[in-house]
C-alpha cells in the first residue's frame, strides 16, 4: 500500500511567510486530502544550503572518492567527463571555454557549467543532495555528496585535486565568477509585475 502526504499549502503573507495551525488543518479538511505533515517530517526535508554554508550538514568527501562515485552515479547521463549527454543532461565540467570576461549576459548560446558560470560553490552542494542522481534524488548520503561535490570543483580547476571538504571548507570556496553576479533588490508587491 502505497501512502502519500499532502504538505499544506503555505501563502506568503508579509516577511514570514506562514500560516497557522488552524488554517492548514481547514485547508485540508477542505480538500479531504492527506494531513499536516509533521514537525518530524517537515525536519526531514528542510535540507536548504545558502551561499554561506548556512544548513550544510555534517560529514566530508574527497576528490577521489567522488571519482569512483561520479562514474557510478553520475556519468551515465552526465558522460565519462562531465561532458553532458543529449540536451536533456547538461555538460557540467568546463571553465576553461570562458577565458575573458563573462559574457553571458549577451550570449544566451554560451554553456554554462559549474566552472564558468555558478556563483556559489554550496549551491552545488545543495542541488546534487536534492536531486541527483534522477532517478533516486535524496538517495546520497552528506559523505557521497560532498565527495561529489568535491570531484565536480575540481575538474572545473576551482578546488586543488586532492582537496577534502566538509562544512568549514565547502563554505570557503570562492566561485571564480561569483563577483560578477548582480544581487537581485527588486521588492514584490503589486508595483512588480
Amino acid at each position: 500500500m502505497i501512502r502519500h502526504l499532502v504538505f499544506p499549502v503555505i501563502v506568503l503573507t508579509g516577511a514570514l511567510g506562514c500560516r497557522d495551525k488552524a488554517t492548514r488543518d481547514a485547508a485540508t479538511e477542505h480538500y479531504g486530502l492527506g494531513r499536516p505533515a509533521t514537525s518530524a517530517e517537515i525536519a526531514t526535508r528542510d535540507v536548504d544550503v545558502g551561499p554561506d554554508g548556512a544548513g550544510l550538514p555534517p560529514g566530508h568527501g574527497s576528490v577521489a572518492e567522488g571519482a569512483s562515485l561520479y562514474a557510478a552515479k553520475c556519468a551515465s547521463c552526465h558522460g565519462p567527463e562531465g561532458q553532458g549527454q543529449l540536451p536533456t543532461y547538461p555538460r557540467l565540467i568546463g571553465r576553461d571555454s570562458i577565458a575573458e570576461g563573462f559574457p553571458f549576459a549577451r550570449d544566451p548560446r554560451l554553456v554554462r557549467t559549474i566552472g564558468n558560470y555558478w556563483p556559489y560553490a554550496t549551491s552545488l552542494f545543495d542541488y546534487v543532495r536534492r536531486a541527483m542522481p534522477q532517478l533516486q534524488p535524496g538517495s546520497l548520503t552528506d559523505d557521497q555528496v560532498y565527495a561529489i561535490t568535491a570531484f565536480l570543483l575540481s575538474r572545473n580547476a576551482v578546488i586543488p585535486s586532492n582537496a577534502t571538504l566538509d562544512s568549514a571548507t565547502l563554505a570557503a570556496v570562492k566561485m571564480p565568477y561569483v563577483g560578477r553576479f548582480v544581487a537581485d533588490d527588486r521588492r514584490g508587491g503589486r508595483e512588480v509585475k
